[in-house]
C-alpha cells in the first residue's frame, strides 16, 4: 500500500460516492439498502455539511479514490464517536485494513477521542473479525434489531468499541503487519 489520505467531501465528488453506495455489496451491509435517488444523496450531503457531529471523508489510495469512511456522533466531550466506512468495487485488496488503521490514528489523534463505536449487521462476519483484528471488542449484540425491508429478513446487530488505550497496545502491531512506516 502507497500513500492513503483523507480528504473532505465536496458537492463534486457526489455521483462518484453514490455510484459507490449503491453498489450491490455495498447496500447489502448497510441500513439503507435501497437504491439511492440523487435528489436523496443530495440531501444527505447538506445534511452533514452542517452537522459538526459528523466528518466524512474521501479515501484516496495513491491519489485514487477509494471508499468514504464517516465519523458521526461525534461527542468531543464525551469523547466519544461511531464510525463506519465502506470502498468502491475498484479499492485494492486489503485496503479495508489500511482505511480502519488510518481510521483509528484520525479518531484518537486528530479527533481526541476516547473511544470508537461502530455497528456491523450479524451476517458480515467478515468486517467483525476486522475490527476484532485491530482490537475492537464486540460490546453487545442485539438480535433481529434490523428489519431488512428488500430481503424482508430482520437481522442481528453487533455493537463494537475500542478505547484509545487499546489502540495504543494494538497500533504498532498492526502498523509493522500493514508494513506502513
Amino acid at each position: 500500500m502507497k500513500k492513503l489520505i483523507f480528504k473532505s467531501i465536496e458537492e463534486k465528488d457526489l455521483e462518484m460516492i453514490l455510484e459507490w453506495r449503491n453498489a450491490p455489496f455495498v447496500r447489502k451491509n448497510m441500513y439503507t439498502s435501497h437504491e439511492i435517488k440523487l435528489s436523496e444523496h443530495i440531501n444527505w450531503y447538506k445534511s452533514i455539511s452542517k452537522d459538526m457531529s459528523k466528518q466524512y471523508f474521501i479515501v484516496a489510495i495513491d491519489d485514487v479514490p477509494v471508499g468514504v469512511v464517516g465519523f458521526s456522533e461525534i461527542n468531543k466531550v464525551k469523547g466519544i464517536a461511531t464510525w463506519a466506512f465502506y470502498t468502491s468495487s475498484d479499492a485494492p485488496r486489503g485496503s479495508g485494513s489500511y482505511i480502519e488503521y488510518y481510521a483509528l490514528e484520525y479518531a484518537f489523534n486528530d479527533l481526541g477521542l476516547h473511544k470508537l463505536r461502530c455497528e456491523v449487521l450479524g451476517f458480515n462476519q467478515s468486517v467483525i473479525k476486522l475490527h476484532q483484528k485491530f482490537n475492537f471488542m464486540i460490546e453487545g449484540k442485539l438480535r433481529d434489531a434490523f428489519f431488512n425491508e428488500e430481503e424482508e429478513l430482520y437481522h442481528d446487530i453487533y455493537h463494537l468499541g475500542i478505547l484509545s488505550s487499546e489502540w495504543q497496545i494494538q497500533r504498532e502491531i498492526m502498523r509493522n503487519k500493514l508494513r506502513i512506516k
